[in-house]
């Protein structure tokens, strides 16, 4: 029974840092009292410890307390303890590859798929895709694959843009990126946008939020799709 929130990005313009989903990081972790932080995603320039810290001020606002993964001798045990888990934003390609490094992509997918409530955002989400081959990141490292959890049937693009209409920039578009996935790929992609998200619960996946969210199939024209909408399709 899985029971996911899957955010685009951890900050929107004008909030504070996971201000914006509050509410549903309370429902989420109503339960449980210690949630396990994935601090890997972070490529540099602040510390597992510090990014962790930062991570916990806003879980000691919902009376949660957040402990970083990386302070367990052993991170895959863990996991496989862990009443709850979040995985921050950051680069995609330096997660994916902590993630293989430490053996703990199988673990956090069973635990996933067990039940364990999970939140992540930007490239915590990402990693919940089929594959991580639709993140905006540069691969400033080399993952062992680019396979990732699978924990819902298809691959998100978080921070998705519109192309500006009035824009003189000649550089290709998201929607150009993601078409280009879809000449050598079949899975499906959202594009969620800042300030929306995905709760699965089980097989339903529900888009929550105040914006719309852009889908990308092979071969088909890409559409939009209302906030409360459920993807049974997929």
């Amino acid at each position: 029974m899985k029971n996911l929130l899957l955010a685009s990005t951890s900050t929107i313009y004008g909030g504070e840092y996971l201000d914006y989903l509050t509410n549903e990081m309370t429902e989420l972790f109503k339960d449980i009292e210690e949630v396990i932080f994935i601090p890997y995603a972070r490529p540099g320039g602040i510390s597992h410890d510090e990014y962790t810290e930062k991570a916990a001020m806003t879980f000691q606002k919902i009376g949660k307390k957040l402990i970083g993964l990386h302070t367990f001798d052993k991170p895959s045990e863990a996991l496989k303890n862990a009443k709850g888990a979040f995985t921050g934003g950051g680069n995609t390609f330096v997660l994916v590859s902590a993630l293989y490094r430490l053996e703990l992509m199988k673990p956090l997918r069973e635990a996933i798929l067990n039940g364990l409530p999970y939140m992540g955002t930007s490239a915590g989400s990402n990693i919940c895709g089929v594959s991580m081959q639709t993140t905006n990141d540069m691969p400033i490292v080399y993952p062992p694959s680019f396979k990732t959890l699978g924990a819902v049937p298809f691959n998100l693009n978080p921070h998705y843009l519109d192309p500006e209409p009035n824009s003189k920039h000649m550089g290709e578009t998201r929607e150009t990126r993601i078409g280009e996935f879809h000449t050598q790929n079949t899975v499906p992609v959202i594009g969620l946008r800042e300030g929306s998200w995905l709760r699965v619960n089980g097989d339903e996946i529900l888009l929550k939020g105040k914006l719309k969210a852009r889908v990308f199939e092979q071969g088909e024209e890409p559409y939009e799709v209302e906030t409360g909408t459920k993807f049974s399709k997929f």
